[in-house]
């Protein structure tokens, strides 16, 4: 088991920054795979950003991309998505997720663990 606690939410004018933490706590953290999803009010849940085990292999949505930064740091259990350049488009609740394979899934349902979700609100 892998519980996920986020943090780092809040609300921040257009053009501002945010970095989102996931805490992770349980077994073998350091091998998952991790996600991190966003859903705003009456859409799906959507992918944002992953980071494989070593945090060598990282991808992005095509709306984030170069905006966006995911990194992860193993000893403590972390990982992070550092938001710059933020827009009232991303408004959404952020969620991060491990998935039992390092490989990467742009699909909410290959992740098996979640967190509660951290609200990002991004104001014009």
């Amino acid at each position: 088991q892998v519980q996920l606690v986020e943090s780092g939410g809040g609300l921040v004018q257009t053009g501002g920054s945010l970095r989102l933490s996931c805490a992770a706590s349980g077994r073998t953290y350091r091998s998952y795979g991790m996600g991190w999803f966003r859903q705003a009010p009456g859409k799906e849940r959507e992918f944002v950003s992953f980071i494989n085990w070593s945090g060598g292999i990282t991808r992005y949505a095509d709306s984030v991309k170069g905006r966006f930064t995911i990194s992860r740091d193993n000893a403590a259990n972390t990982v992070y998505l550092q938001m710059n350049s933020l827009k009232p488009e991303d408004t959404a609740v952020y969620y991060c997720a491990a998935r039992d394979y390092s490989s990467i899934s742009y699909y909410a349902s290959a992740y098996e663990y979640w967190g509660q979700g951290t609200q990002v609100t991004v104001s014009s």
